[in-house]
């Protein structure tokens, strides 16, 4: 079988995370890197890759079968448009784009040339998030009522030095880190009809919050409070959870979401079943038959990357489209929205 030849715009943080899934994947090969710094020039010479300074030397030089964008998030829309202009599926990292506007330009694009566009909300492809969905479809925890969520962790100060666009409008938490679990929260509980929030920049005083908290509504009716921050030290986040990515530490005992319905809860992502037995056991003085539910732990940026090669081969399609990655930055902006305006947003 003839590899799909890929190649990687952004020898970042998440860049070389792509570049990594595909050094060892059986379906894809790396053909690129596009990115003007030094330190590229030494990853390429490491991978065996040529490497360019722009998409546009990328493709009249030697044109791949798609492009993955891992680049800052200013420059994903006319990247992404540069790809479509020139015929070439693209995986576009989250967030879509800085702005709504922004990202339902290109939106229109994407779907008026039929060119695929997978948004990289590696998240969907987990196979934690596939079975904490099926056991919410399978009626075991009842009419689901809610949902607590939690993205605290510590970002240290070489993170914020060395990309300095972080600490401005648009590389805050809500844009680089909430926007996944928007997407996750949809997948596991619908679409989000409002939010409120509170956001502060105290603890670091950049010009872009460093945390936040928030209320939602579910189009269902189910409702949910979620806390984000990067200057919180705490283990709750899925980073430091799921054990998916191996850069980071894991901590077994916490969870990062619990959902909870008229008949149980389920913590995730350990997967923690509290349930009644019988319908006429529900109360809260009676106890919960306790479990775990049996999943797989694997990379989902691994599956995502064979995912998006299916894609390119014409087998599949995306399963996080453009459109999706539009209505999670909608769920972002009014949560940015609501943090200024200091009411409820509605989305529906």
């Amino acid at each position: 079988m003839t590899k799909t030849r890929i190649a990687v715009a952004g020898a970042g943080i998440i860049g070389r995370a792509h570049i990594d899934v595909l050094r060892h994947s059986p379906t894809c090969a790396l053909s690129a890197i596009v990115d003007p710094s030094p330190a590229a020039q030494v990853l390429a010479e490491q991978m065996g890759v040529p490497l360019f300074a722009s998409l546009a030397e990328l493709i009249a030089a030697d044109r791949p079968d798609a492009v993955v964008l891992a680049t800052p998030n200013a420059l994903h829309v006319p990247q992404a448009l540069a790809c479509l202009d020139a015929g070439l599926p693209v995986l576009v990292e989250k967030p879509i784009a800085p702005t709504v506007a922004e990202a339902e330009t290109l939106v229109r694009c994407a779907e008026a040339s039929g060119i695929p566009v997978l948004i990289g909300h590696h998240r969907a492809h987990s196979p934690i998030m596939a079975k904490a969905r099926e056991v919410i479809a399978s009626g075991q925890l009842g009419r689901l009522v809610g949902v607590m969520g939690s993205a605290a962790f510590y970002k240290p100060d070489q993170y914020f030095a060395e990309g300095p666009w972080r600490c401005e409008p648009g590389g805050g938490p809500i844009l680089i880190n909430l926007i996944h679990e928007v997407h996750n929260l949809r997948m596991l509980c619908g679409e989000i009809a409002a939010v409120q929030a509170f956001s502060s920049n105290a603890v670091r005083g950049f010009a872009v919050e460093d945390t936040v908290v928030i209320n939602l509504r579910f189009a269902s009716g189910a409702l949910g409070t979620f806390f984000l921050s990067d200057t919180a030290a705490c283990a709750r986040s899925w980073e430091q959870t799921s054990q998916e990515n191996k850069a980071y530490p894991s901590h077994e005992d916490e969870d990062c979401y619990i959902l909870t319905g008229t008949n149980g809860s389920l913590s995730v992502p350990t997967m923690r079943l509290k349930t009644y037995p019988r319908p006429e056991d529900r109360s809260w003085w009676k106890p919960f038959d306790v479990g775990t539910v049996g999943m797989v732990r694997d990379d989902p940026l691994k599956h995502q990357m064979a995912h998006f090669a299916r894609v390119v081969r014409g087998e599949e399609a995306p399963l996080v489209s453009a459109r999706d990655g539009l209505n999670n930055l909608r769920v972002t902006e009014a949560i940015v929205e609501a943090a200024a305006r200091g009411c409820a947003v509605a989305l529906a």
